[in-house]
């Protein structure tokens, strides 16, 4: 006999389905929270790959040769994923050429690349040169071992037991001891005492020498007072000799004395107080509306006395009056000249043309003497009709 089965009433029903719930759930929820740890542990890997950071931490780098680049302490570095580039939180160190440490630097925040070509720091730069104690400060700072290239820009300033620089940027080159300066360069030195404007210069250190290929200008101080200002196209400062070299277009104010002095080079002592050029110069005194020209001169600065050679003319504008002559020696003391070799002298109220070898007189007065020979002339105003 065959028995049938009974049909499940519906409360048994339920139980079981609510019973089959109660079992597969668990499992079903250790299954999702299994799969979002797994996806919270990628995510932190991920993370951790891309954000390695690291505390008081010190970073070298060396070149194919195993001579160190540099050497940097930072608070913290932390790396970038593929771990080439570190950022890095008040590093302070030193840059490296050659296997020497040639600058001490700290900053605020920066980058170091681990390829070794370059590390860029920003914020209150200071370097300091290890070998003379040049100090530079700025903004933001680049070395490129590579290149030989320390670069700080941005509001920069140099100090130097020689110097004192502001400029926009300044380029120093470790192994040569150059340093350029570049955009609005205002240099000034102890001794002499000396204040140079321009565009770009070029700060040889070992030399003790500042060059410029651009328009130059350069004051004389007396404290904070300029005293003496020359312009030039080009211009070489050598603070060890104490010598300007003018070239191009070059010119002299002098204070005391009074003149101004054009030529296109100008040798400018300022330890003999001496001033010479081998090429065409004038001298001007305004005061006295006097000028002076020549193939070549000297001046003696704190003698007050010009020396003038080949093709001199002497001018007064105020009387109208001009001496010519193969050389010519004014004293600026008592405005006296002494002119020898072809001597010519000519003025226009009264008009008389004289010649001779030598004259002696001072021509802002026509007061002048023409001898040579047995003829000996003398001019004085008002004896002439």
């Amino acid at each position: 006999m065959r028995l049938k089965p009974l049909p499940l009433s519906r409360s048994v029903a339920w139980s079981l389905v609510v019973l089959m719930l109660l079992v597969t759930l668990p499992g079903c929820r250790r299954g999702n929270r299994a799969s979002e740890q797994l996806a919270e542990d990628s995510s932190a890997v991920q993370n951790l790959e891309s954000n390695l950071t690291f505390n008081n931490i010190t970073l070298n780098q060396a070149d194919d040769q195993g001579q160190t680049l540099w050497k940097i302490e930072a608070d913290q570095a932390t790396y970038s994923q593929d771990q080439q580039v570190a950022r890095v939180e008040n590093p302070e160190g030193e840059l490296f050429q050659d296997g020497k440490a040639v600058f001490q630097i700290r900053a605020q925040s920066g980058e170091v690349q681990q390829d070794g070509e370059k590390v860029v720091l920003n914020g209150q730069i200071v370097a300091t040169d290890l070998r003379d104690g040049m100090v530079l400060r700025g903004n933001q700072l680049e070395w490129r071992p590579e290149e030989d290239l320390l670069v700080v820009r941005n509001n920069l300033s140099a100090t130097h037991p020689q110097l004192r620089v502001s400029a926009t940027e300044a380029r120093a080159y470790s192994r040569d001891r150059r340093v350029e300066l570049l955009g609005k360069v205002v240099a000034t030195s102890r001794d002499p005492a000396l204040r140079l404007n321009a565009e770009h210069l070029t700060w040889r250190l070992q030399d003790q020498r500042i060059v410029s290929d651009r328009r130059i200008q350069v004051e004389r101080l007396n404290g904070n007072r300029v005293t003496d200002r020359a312009n030039a196209d080009r211009a070489e400062v050598n603070l060890k000799t104490k010598v300007a070299t003018l070239r191009q277009r070059a010119n002299l104010a002098l204070q005391d004395p009074p003149v101004v002095v054009t030529s296109n080079l100008l040798v400018w002592n300022l330890q003999n107080e001496t001033l010479v050029s081998t090429q065409p110069v004038t001298v001007q005194q305004r005061q006295q509306q006097i000028t002076l020209t020549a193939d070549q001169g000297r001046m003696d600065i704190n003698r007050k006395i010009v020396y003038l050679n080949r093709n001199v003319t002497a001018v007064s504008q105020r009387n109208q009056s001009e001496l010519d002559s193969d050389s010519l020696t004014w004293n600026m003391n008592n405005q006296q000249v002494v002119a020898e070799g072809n001597v010519t002298y000519n003025q226009s109220n009264p008009p008389l043309n004289l010649r001779g070898p030598r004259a002696v007189g001072r021509l802002q007065d026509r007061t002048v003497v023409v001898s040579g020979g047995r003829v000996v002339t003398e001019i004085i105003p008002g004896s002439i009709n």
